[in-house]
């Protein structure tokens, strides 16, 4: 997030965009409601008809996939009524000539065509944007999981610059993270081509920092591998080890029949996590991890904000904190450095992130701190790039609209589209044993249209057989209007009847994140 959650509450306008934000980030969809409580409008673009768009002032219920159609569109309306900030882009950033060209061919007729909603819509919002003094963009997976993801994140950033809302407070393009530490393992390195702090591993002076901070020699200058390039790699034969760490690749990545193979067919893999999820029971080797509240640590959340992680038991069984594990594990393959304490990691960290600079135990025992923080004496930054843009002026660059790598056909005649409910966890490895929540969501469902259901003779509540080029499933129809009618939604948390036996492996060529969003099915009676 370029701002921070604080602020959500006194935005004038609220975009929400590919995010379902009252179920899956629930606080900040709770600071959403108050913000309207206070005068705030709102802007909902989403396939589905969501809880916040029953308080919108405009519902764009768009078909999955025509986000960067309706950014498009929006930046054009805005720049031919003359509602950009043209002192901003003058002084703040860079080829915005090459984006207002690009955008002119996204007229209103197109884009409502495109996204299939009014383009009166499209033009109320994009006013209402424009026109803010403290208008904040917030988006989540519904636009990251397409092949055009980090294109769409693109024109949200073109948006949030041609009216000069990033650098000021109350504003901003802020994604909001689907679990409570995604953000903190970006940070830490948790990418194939960064160290700690986005720092490249192909650059030089960055590799050898690195090597004299660790006590090594010839650390790599290439990146690694994404997870569907590990999953490939396990296919040629040129992986023949994994390791994998809180994930529960069973049930959360798309083609589930191709990760059971590939997870099958590896000479070893090792699982490391607190339960014994679908991933694990694949394992040639466990290793039992302690829970958040048997260890010691930090958690970095979605506004950038690093916080202490205090340990309230000890650990259960033979389990032991993750650090413990890894630490333990490289004594035995010949690396002595050793940390008594989660502190001491930290101040490492603190060393060789600038990011982290001035972030210590010590100082956030009194409370959080968002970084950047890059002194002992820094109180954090609420906001980004306040001063000047993080590298110099804010970059445009014009994105296309691209169809998804799946469109509906004869044989396939409906798109799934996949996210979260609020009773689940991600892969359920850990909601999934709570009694409560079960009673509450016990199993995966399929959300139809009623006109759809009525067409295809389905009842609410019975289970149908759902099949996409990759697999099939049998789930429970429920039936509804918030949903378009050859549109359909499930939940992905689920391990029998999995979406992701139905979702395809095409992704971002930049990101690699795989098209979650789009996937073309058919629905048919059972037996």
């Amino acid at each position: 997030m370029t701002n921070s959650i604080s602020e959500v509450v006194d935005n004038d306008v609220i975009f929400v965009i590919g995010t379902n934000t009252t179920e899956n980030h629930p606080v900040i969809g709770t600071q959403i409601k108050r913000a309207k409580e206070k005068g705030a409008k709102l802007i909902v673009a989403e396939p589905r008809r969501i809880e916040l768009a029953e308080e919108a002032d405009v519902f764009l219920q768009i078909k999955p996939g025509s986000n960067i159609a309706l950014l498009n569109g929006m930046l054009n309306y805005i720049i031919e009524n003359d509602l950009h900030d043209k002192e901003y882009i003058a002084e703040r950033t860079e080829d915005f000539e090459k984006v207002k060209e690009s955008v002119k061919s996204y007229t209103l007729e197109k884009v409502a065509e495109i996204c299939d909603v009014d383009k009166d819509d499209i033009a109320k919002a994009a006013r209402m944007y424009a026109e803010s003094d403290r208008a904040g963009i917030y988006y989540a997976m519904g636009i990251t999981q397409h092949r055009t993801g980090t294109h769409n994140v693109i024109a949200t950033s073109n948006l949030a610059l041609a009216c000069g809302n990033i650098g000021r407070e109350f504003t901003g393009v802020n994604p909001l993270r689907g679990q409570n530490n995604v953000q903190g393992a970006c940070d830490m390195g948790g990418l194939p081509a960064d160290y700690p702090g986005y720092q490249k591993v192909f650059n030089e002076d960055i590799a050898q920092k690195f090597e004299k901070a660790w006590g090594v020699e010839n650390l790599p200058r290439e990146g690694g591998l994404t997870i569907p390039d590990m999953l490939d790699a396990i296919g040629d034969g040129s992986l023949r080890f994994l390791y994998i760490m809180g994930e529960n690749p069973m049930v959360s990545d798309p083609d589930i029949n191709h990760v059971k193979h590939a997870l099958e067919s590896i000479d070893f893999l090792v699982v490391q996590d607190i339960f014994l999820t679908e991933t694990a029971e694949l394992a040639d080797v466990v290793l039992p991890a302690a829970s958040f509240a048997e260890k010691d640590g930090t958690f970095t959340n979605t506004e950038r904000r690093v916080q202490r992680v205090r340990k309230a038991i000890e650990p259960i069984g033979d389990s032991k904190p993750d650090w413990v594990i890894l630490m333990e594990l490289m004594r035995r393959l010949g690396y002595d450095k050793f940390y008594k304490d989660p502190s001491r990691i930290m101040d490492e960290i603190a060393c060789v992130t600038p990011q982290y600079g001035g972030i210590s135990y010590d100082r956030l025992e009194v409370e959080g701190l968002q970084w950047p923080c890059p002194t002992k004496d820094h109180p954090g930054t609420k906001y980004l790039h306040k001063e000047k843009i993080a590298r110099g002026k804010g970059l445009f660059h014009p994105v296309e609209h691209i169809g998804s790598a799946e469109t509906k056909d004869e044989e396939y005649p409906f798109i799934l589209t996949t996210g979260r409910i609020l009773y689940h966890y991600h892969t359920r490895s850990m909601t999934g044993r709570e009694e409560g929540l079960n009673k509450i969501a016990p199993s995966s469902f399929i959300e139809i249209n009623k006109c759809t259901a009525d067409k295809l003779g389905f009842k609410d509540g019975e289970t149908i057989k759902v099949s996409s080029r990759r697999g099939s499933v049998n789930v429970e129809v429920k039936v509804t209007d918030i949903i378009d009618e050859d549109v359909v939604f499930m939940p992905f948390h689920y391990a029998s009847g999995a979406a992701n036996y139905l979702t395809g492996a095409a992704s971002d060529p930049i990101s690699k994140i795989p098209e979650y969003k789009v996937s073309a099915v058919k629905l048919e009676k059972v037996g």
